[in-house]
């Protein structure tokens, strides 16, 4: 059996992997456009996050007063999801709750994310469905990273990248404490308006910008080019590298890792979902490369 499933539009091409339903590979004109996952950095290209987003308090989720295991960003992105549908052009995966699943997160869900390609994009459009009798609380998030340099230049302050947001968006962020939880301080960015000169020296830690403004985010190079984000019903963005890692990461969220301190029940969270019984509910990203 494959572990990808290769989807083409004219020029534009893309493979995703069953494991997680993870885009490993985005060719727009010939040139490779996500990060190739080398572990000497970091070993992921784009991995999607449920059901929770971020670190959670003691790497535990509590739920009807019982803690129950959950790593970094949930399960999702370490399951085999399954092809229930494909064309050309596009592919649907499914992920739905096991015995393994619930014992970390005890509840029915199924998690369908469609992939689409067209003239220089990547898209997808993911439903959460609860078919249980109780409300299902979730996370999810795409946290996809880019080569840095791409489109020529140098990864350095002064190399002429920056994010550019659709909007003027704060220019401090939270801190990121100890096992990846946030912190209610915050640090100042360098953001100008809707623009963040990007400096590999700015990430110690993940930039998370909660409840944005923007629904777009363009990582843009010295000569123009640019790789966009575009955002639906993701109330929250972050940038993230490593100061030495030859890539670049933009993030959308529905939510975020625990605020530390926080000893609550995960329907608790600070901007989990509840999704009403039989219920379900739809988020968008499109990844667009624009040429200079």
């Amino acid at each position: 059996m494959t572990d990808t499933v290769e989807i083409r539009h004219r020029d534009t091409e893309a493979r995703i992997a069953l494991g997680g339903a993870e885009p490993v590979s985005w060719w727009v004109a010939g040139t490779e456009y996500l990060w190739e996952g080398d572990p000497a950095h970091w070993n992921r290209h784009a991995p999607w996050l449920f059901p929770v987003v971020g670190a959670s308090a003691g790497a535990a989720v509590t739920v009807a007063g019982r803690a129950y295991p959950m790593p970094q960003h949930g399960f999702a992105r370490d399951s085999r999801f399954t092809v229930v549908a494909q064309a050309e052009d596009r592919v649907t995966l499914r992920l739905t709750d096991t015995p393994e699943t619930r014992a970390a997160y005890p509840f029915a869900f199924r998690l369908d994310i469609t992939a689409t390609v067209s003239d220089g994009a990547l898209s997808f459009a993911c439903e959460v469905h609860n078919p249980g009798a109780e409300p299902l609380p979730y996370g999810l998030g795409f946290h996809p990273a880019f080569p840095w340099p791409f489109a020529g230049g140098e990864r350095s302050a002064a190399g002429g990248y920056a994010v550019r947001f659709d909007e003027p968006e704060r220019p401090a962020v939270p801190e990121v404490g100890p096992g990846g939880l946030l912190v209610r301080t915050e640090r100042a960015l360098p953001l100008d308006g809707d623009t963040l000169p990007l400096d590999p020296e700015l990430f110690t830690e993940a930039l998370v910008f909660l409840n944005a403004r923007s629904r777009t985010m363009r990582f843009t190079a010295p000569s123009g080019a640019a790789i966009a984000l575009e955002a639906e019903d993701f109330p929250h963005l972050a940038v993230w590298t490593k100061p030495t890692a030859p890539f670049l990461s933009l993030e959308c969220w529905t939510g975020h890792a625990d605020w530390m301190g926080f000893s609550g029940e995960l329907a608790e969270r600070d901007s989990q979902r509840l999704l009403a019984p039989g219920a379900h509910a739809r988020h968008g990203v499109t990844l667009r490369f624009a040429p200079a």
